[in-house]
C-alpha cells in the first residue's frame, strides 16, 4: 500500500495541470509564465508583461510551483471540485456526465477517488489491483497543440530520471485529430521504480483533453493494448438540444 501511495503522489507531481511555470535562467533571472510555443532551440513564454523568447541553452531549471504540497484551503477547494464530478461505471461502460464523455474499460476496473484531486481532473480510474492507472484532465489552452505537447514532455523530463521518449505520433480519436505519446523513466520520488506512460492529447476548440495511462514498466507491455483500447473508446457525449 505504501508503494502504491508513493506512485500516486509522484504521478500528481507530473500529470496534473500546470497553470504557470517558473523559469530560472543561468544568469539568475527568474520568469513566471506559460510556455506558448517551442521552435527549434527557442521557447516562447507568455508572461504578465508580454511574450518572451528564451533559448533552451539559457534555461537552468523549470519549476512548477503548483506541484508543491497543497495548503489546507487548497485541499478543501480540490475536494469540493472533486465532489462535483458526476460519473458512473456500469459493467465496462464509464460515463462522465460532468465532462460529457464515456469510455470502455476492462471489467475489473474501478473509479479511483485517490486520483481525482485537482481542479482540471475530470476522471480517475484504475485496475482493481491498483497497478494500472488512468487519469483524464481537461484544460483550457489557446496555444498550439505542439506547444502543449512540449510542456507535457518538459514536465516528464523534470520528474523522471533516464527519461526516454518512445512514441510521438498523430492519431484520430472520436473523429478528432490527436497526438499519442509514449515515454518511460525512473522515478526517484516513487522508490526508483521504472515507469512507462501512454498519453493522448485531444484538442477541441480552446480545450485539450489529456488521457494519461501508466504502470510500472514490467507490466506495461501487457497493459499497453488495454490502454490503447480505452483511449480509442473515448467518446464525447453530445446532448440533444431541447425540442421547441
Amino acid at each position: 500500500m505504501r508503494r502504491v501511495m508513493l506512485i500516486l503522489s509522484f504521478f500528481f507531481a507530473i500529470l496534473l495541470p500546470t497553470a504557470a511555470e517558473e523559469f530560472t535562467l543561468k544568469d539568475g533571472t527568474k520568469l513566471v509564465g506559460h510556455m506558448s510555443s517551442i521552435t527549434g532551440d527557442t521557447i516562447e513564454v507568455e508572461t504578465a508583461y508580454g511574450k518572451v523568447l528564451l533559448k533552451r541553452s539559457e534555461i537552468l531549471t523549470i519549476n512548477f510551483p503548483e506541484n508543491k504540497p497543497a495548503t489546507e484551503s487548497q485541499a478543501t477547494a480540490a475536494a469540493k471540485e472533486t465532489a462535483k464530478i458526476d460519473d458512473s461505471l456500469v459493467g465496462t461502460l464509464y460515463t462522465n456526465k460532468t465532462a460529457k464523455f464515456s469510455l470502455t474499460v476492462p471489467s475489473d476496473w474501478i473509479i479511483n477517488p485517490d486520483l481525482t484531486s485537482g481542479a482540471n481532473v475530470i476522471a480517475g480510474l484504475s485496475s482493481g489491483d491498483k497497478m494500472r492507472f488512468l487519469l483524464v484532465v481537461r484544460e483550457n489552452y489557446s496555444a498550439s497543440l505542439e506547444s502543449y505537447k512540449g510542456l507535457i514532455e518538459i514536465q516528464a523530463r523534470h520528474g523522471l530520471d533516464e527519461y526516454e521518449r518512445l512514441v510521438d505520433s498523430h492519431i484520430t480519436i472520436d473523429g478528432q485529430p490527436a497526438v499519442l505519446l509514449c515515454y518511460r523513466g525512473v522515478s526517484a520520488k516513487a522508490g526508483n521504480l521504472p515507469l512507462q506512460f501512454l498519453v493522448t492529447l485531444i484538442p477541441v476548440g480552446n480545450t485539450i483533453t489529456r488521457l494519461s495511462a501508466w504502470s510500472v514498466e514490467p507490466l506495461f507491455n501487457e497493459s499497453q493494448p488495454t490502454f490503447e483500447k480505452i483511449f480509442n473508446s473515448y467518446h464525447a457525449v453530445v446532448e440533444n438540444p431541447p425540442q421547441k
